[in-house]
């Protein structure tokens, strides 16, 4: 009979230890697929993190490339400026005249002629004709509240005169407004009142950069570096740097229509024709408008004999 016993016992202690197999298998499956929903987990947040990091890498970019942009669109604006305030002051006098020898001219054909046409085109010469300018206006530049200004007082009394401004701020000047614009520009700050105070000091610096003063760009440069220090604030949620991104796009559309509109500008376009050298176009130009002065000048005295 023992070995019917151990034949009974045989089946009882393999279901026992089967029993205690998958029991054992139970407790430890538990463990196992926690540890695999952990690590899953850790990996959907790891690529989480990723596609953060790529995106905050991309706004940044976004943001420097939009500071440039920006500061190529203002130092454009600041030369079409300058050259608009330059050509109206060297060239505006020699267009008046030749508006008013045109009309002259006109009313000198109309008076031989007595042609019904040449008279209206005489009084259609003369109605284009700029009036003749309030006294204000005569001495604009020359003369303010407290008097006559340095220059007109220099040129009285044979003094040497302040050179006229450049066109455009020397390269040096353009150097220095690059690096200060690309720190302190607006669009790096990450709170109204830190944007408040670089739009105010961008203010200044632009105001220095379009006189072409070195030195107080210089001097600006001092104090943003003396003054507080950015609030550093590091973007974690993707939704704002989406909204981020989607404002550069809407800043950049309009700079460039900004940029659009300076280039198609007559200013603009002169600028386009002699970008190294726009003060030698201004020469050329006054060459051929003084041309034009004595050839219609020499027209109108034959007129007139």
């Amino acid at each position: 009979m023992p070995g019917v016993g151990q034949t009974a016992e045989g089946p009882e202690s393999g279901v026992g230890q089967a029993g205690a197999g998958a029991e054992s298998g139970v407790d430890q499956a538990g463990p196992v697929a926690a540890e695999s929903g952990g690590a899953a987990d850790e990996q959907a947040a790891a690529a989480q993190d990723e596609a953060t990091r790529r995106l905050a890498k991309a706004v940044l970019a976004a943001e420097q490339a939009l500071i440039e942009f920006e500061i190529a669109v203002e130092t454009f604006r600041v030369e079409v400026d300058n050259f608009s305030r330059l050509h109206h002051q060297r060239l505006g006098p020699m267009y008046a005249r030749l508006d008013e020898l045109d009309a002259q001219i006109a009313e000198a054909v109309a008076t031989r002629t007595g042609d019904p046409a040449d008279i209206r085109k005489a009084r259609e010469a003369r109605a284009s004709v700029l009036p003749m300018p309030e006294v204000e206006e005569l001495f604009h530049g020359w003369m303010g509240s407290d008097g006559l200004f340095p220059e007109a007082q220099a040129m009285l009394t044979e003094q040497s005169v302040r050179p006229p401004q450049k066109v455009r701020p020397s390269e040096e000047a353009r150097k220095v407004y690059r690096d200060l614009v690309r720190k302190a520009h607006p669009d790096l700050a990450r709170d109204d009142a830190e944007r408040a105070r670089r739009d105010a000091f961008i203010a200044r610096v632009n105001a220095a950069y379009a006189q072409g003063d070195e030195a107080v760009l210089r001097e600006l440069v001092r104090e943003w570096e003396a003054g507080p220090a950015p609030v550093e604030e590091r973007l974690s949620e993707s939704e704002e740097l989406y909204a981020r991104l989607e404002w550069l796009a809407e800043r950049k559309e309009l700079l460039a229509a900004m940029a659009a509109e300076l280039e198609e500008s007559a200013i603009g376009a002169m600028i386009k024709m002699a970008p190294e050298d726009p003060d030698a176009l201004l020469d050329e130009i006054a060459e051929k408008l003084l041309a034009d002065v004595a050839e219609r000048e020499t027209y109108l005295a034959q007129l007139v004999r």
